[in-house]
């Protein structure tokens, strides 16, 4: 679709920056909407936008915070854009203090619900607040990025409950919000999309056992996830659906 504007949530740096890397290729993207946490990790976002000041436009979110979610809903609005494109990257692993858990006696908690205020929690807020955005005559892709380990049915090892548990619930925010969008904004596409193992700083800690040619590179991530996104119809959505398009099991 020509002269249509995207939104990257979490592009400060992996799967989220290769997005902005990769849509800026991209002439018939007009404007890119891309949002960080923080100045100290989106110094390569941040320097794209000096580049690129015409088309990448960043603005500072933290989205466990639901009033930083609406401002910068309103501030696009601000400008008369409409959004064909809604990429959410955002999501934790790991981080300081906080690691997965191995087994029962982990858990606490104030880390599983910083779990699911970031993997989850967050992303159903943006599906609240930017349905004025995505209500138009254009088709519309809402994605936002989950994980096969958030499968219920395909949960054969166990452990890391606060990270498979928030994911799981995106998958379930992201299937419901689908129907009531399928009301409310019928040109919108809603999935939940694995991307495979990916070299980022999410993963790095977990890479030893993974084989080098399961282990892909955020341009490969990039690559197939927006073939996938590319190629999607009505149909899919509601849909969790790994790198190559194939259905993953709830």
């Amino acid at each position: 679709m020509s002269n249509s504007n995207a939104l990257v949530i979490g592009a400060s740096q992996g799967i989220g920056l290769g997005f902005v890397h990769h849509l800026l290729q991209k002439s018939d993207i007009k404007t890119i909407y891309a949002t960080y946490r923080s100045i100290d990790t989106a110094i390569g976002l941040l320097a794209l936008a000096e580049q690129h000041p015409t088309r990448v436009r960043c603005i500072a979110v933290d989205v466990t915070q639901e009033a930083q979610i609406e401002s910068c809903c309103e501030q696009i609005q601000a400008t008369g854009n409409q959004i064909h494109w809604v990429i959410n990257c955002v999501g934790i692993l790991h981080e300081q203090e906080l690691q997965p858990e191995k087994g029962l006696r982990q858990l606490n908690a104030e880390q599983l619900t910083w779990y699911f205020q970031v993997n989850s929690i967050g992303a159903a807020l943006w599906a609240k607040h930017l349905l004025p955005l995505l209500k138009h005559d254009h088709p519309s892709i809402f994605a936002s990025i989950s994980a096969k380990i958030g499968s219920i049915g395909d949960n054969h090892l166990g452990g890391w409950y606060g990270y498979r548990a928030s994911k799981a619930a995106l998958n379930m925010f992201m299937r419901t919000t689908a129907i009531e969008y399928r009301r409310r904004s019928p040109q919108t596409i809603v999935v939940t999309l694995h991307p495979g193992t990916t070299d980022t700083q999410l993963s790095q800690p977990f890479q030893r056992n993974v084989p080098p040619e399961k282990l892909f590179s955020v341009d490969r991530t990039v690559t197939q996830l927006w073939a996938v996104l590319d190629g999607l119809g009505k149909e899919d959505s509601g849909q969790f659906l790994s790198w190559d398009g194939s259905p993953l099991p709830w």
